[in-house]
């Protein structure tokens, strides 16, 4: 028996199943992942494509609010919804109309438009820090911002938590094992030690988190107010309030990253939790799906960086080559995206919409846990919510790691896929948009509620021994 409470054996049998299932009905994917293979590395744009459950890459033709089509004419509800960068739903009608409007005014030009001072204007009013920046995706913004920290403060380490995602920064690429801050598994091509710059703490753990700040030699902690990439882990009461008193206490930098916790509400944990941090990064959905990401400070943070840059500059440092910043940051396309984004799309009305269907979401995957007697929970925070396999809901990355099943957990999501819905890949985490319906909804309960019937209704799905 595993922890899953579901036998290996006939995971495996019904995951093979679905995969013939999938290679039946999908031939236009199934031949164009054959031909990509010529000319695309593991034939995907991206070699993660390649990772999700089906047994070949799923082809898109188009996406459009709550769904998207594959090339074989199958249409599906999408309760991923890109992984948290179409959270607003897939082309939703004012960015297709800003993206026209902007198309024919210039795509880019390395100097600010109107639609820079309006949004720098929205970002503060939504999120409470002042100033902003705007670079490309949530990996430069935070890459910058831990520059910015380093510059500021002197110091040279960042402090993350364990189980943590921001992104592609190599800072970020540790994990805490045995109490010691290691690489990451899996990291490819590191040519320096990163354990010399980088600790590794885990969530919710307070005694770690003030033994590794102890020291003064922290610039910053990069924080997501809940994790989010290795199963969902919320923060113990008080614990983000004790995490920003230790953070003052040692002159340490608090980064809040809301990459996918603004599924909480138009100005994420910050302004919900009252989180005061020094620094908030922000990426995937802020332009409603066109590649772009801002960070804020403090106006203190401002007027640090200003004496950090007179610092560079005094040894002779051109600011130009502060190391932030790439040609397409704040281009033109994604200024304009993102003003309407701000002003239409990710509004309060949006979210009103939005958290009750996740809201009902969570209820029933509980519902059904109960329903089919297993031992899983279910975390829901504001529009995300997801089921784990495990008895309570985890506290720690690593609690939430050891209830990974993977092979369960491709076989359910292939069994939705072959059904025409999505969620999320990596983990059983959904997401509800403005275009979600309470039918979506309720589809995705069916169909799951399906799964586990037939699941377990296949002998041998509960031996107490394998």
């Amino acid at each position: 028996m595993t922890a899953s409470g579901i036998s290996d054996r006939v995971i495996a049998e019904f995951a093979a199943r679905e995969r013939a299932h999938f290679l039946a009905n999908n031939p236009n994917s199934v031949a164009l992942a054959e031909r990509a293979r010529g000319s695309l590395f593991g034939g995907v744009p991206m070699h993660w494509m390649s990772d999700w459950s089906t047994p070949s890459p799923l082809f898109v033709s188009r996406a459009q609010g709550a769904r998207f089509y594959d090339v074989d004419g199958h249409e599906y509800v999408d309760f991923c919804l890109g992984d948290t960068g179409s959270m607003f739903g897939h082309s939703p009608a004012p960015i297709a109309r800003a993206l026209a409007k902007q198309g024919a005014n210039g795509l880019t030009t390395m100097l600010p438009g109107e639609d820079a001072v309006v949004v720098g204007e929205l970002l503060a009013e939504r999120f409470g820090l002042p100033y902003w920046q705007v670079a490309t995706t949530a990996t430069d913004a935070n890459r910058f911002v831990v520059r910015w920290a380093r510059a500021i403060t002197q110091r040279n380490t960042l402090l993350v938590f364990d189980g943590c995602y921001h992104g592609t920064v190599d800072d970020v690429m540790v994990r805490c094992q045995d109490g010691r801050t290691v690489h990451r598994p899996g990291l490819l091509g590191q040519a320096y030690d990163l354990t010399e710059h980088s600790r590794s703490v885990p969530f919710n753990d307070l005694a770690a988190l003030e033994a590794a700040l102890q020291s003064e030699d922290v610039a910053a902690v990069l924080c997501e107010p809940a994790m989010t990439n290795i199963g969902m882990v919320l923060p113990a009461p008080g614990y983000l309030a004790k995490l920003r008193e230790l953070t003052r206490r040692y002159g340490t930098l608090l980064i809040i990253d809301e990459t996918h916790t603004i599924s909480t509400g138009p100005g994420g944990c910050t302004r919900e939790w009252n989180l005061e941090p020094d620094f908030i990064t922000l990426g995937k959905p802020i332009a409603g799906g066109v590649p772009c990401s801002v960070y804020g400070c403090t106006a203190a943070m401002a007027h640090a960086m200003i004496e950090a840059r007179t610092r560079a500059s005094s040894h002779g440092q051109a600011h130009g080559h502060s190391g932030m910043g790439t040609t397409l940051s704040a281009n033109a396309l994604a200024m304009h995206c993102m003003r309407v984004n701000l002003e239409e799309v990710m509004t309060e009305a949006a979210y009103a919409h939005m958290l009750p269907l996740a809201e009902r979401l969570a209820s029933g995957f509980a519902a059904l846990i109960g329903k089919h007697q297993l031992a899983w929970s279910v975390t829901q925070l504001g529009a995300r919510c997801e089921f784990q396999f495990c008895t309570r809901l985890p506290v720690t990355g690593a609690e939430a790691e050891a209830a990974f099943h993977d092979e369960l957990q491709m076989a359910l999501h292939l069994y939705l896929i072959n059904r025409g819905i999505l969620i999320t890949p990596f983990h059983n985490m959904t997401l509800c948009c403005p275009d979600t319906t309470a039918a979506d909804v309720d589809r995705l309960l069916t169909t799951l509620d399906q799964a586990l019937t037939e699941l377990l209704a296949l002998p041998g799905a509960r031996e107490t021994h394998e």
